[in-house]
């Protein structure tokens, strides 16, 4: 009886190898099911950025104001018979003026 009841566990054991450890077992599933996930985000990702990329290339094609923006901005283009101005700023001035400083030490 002992030798039927070994047989049996080890040909138990033989069976659920394939279920958990094998080619198509649940761990591979689960890793799988897991991957696809991981691409679905990165997909929708992607259809974002490719929207907004799309959405920027409607507005070059038909509008002119994108392309005059991105003139001014980048490359520091102006319309013919336009003045441009440019103001610098004063430099910072030291919140601790020189005299102040001198009379303390």
């Amino acid at each position: 009886m002992r030798a039927v009841t070994l047989i049996l566990a080890a040909l138990l054991l033989l069976l659920q190898y394939p279920l958990w450890l094998g080619k198509g077992s649940w761990l591979k599933v689960w890793d799988l099911n897991r991957q696809v996930e991981e691409q679905r985000q990165v997909n929708q990702q992607t259809q974002t950025r490719n929207a907004l990329l799309d959405a920027e290339v409607r507005d070059l094609k038909q509008g002119t104001e994108a392309i005059e923006e991105r003139a001014r901005s980048e490359l520091g283009m102006i319309k013919r018979d336009e003045v441009f101005f440019q103001f610098i700023g004063n430099p910072p001035v030291s919140s601790v003026a020189p005299a102040t400083a001198a009379k303390s030490h």
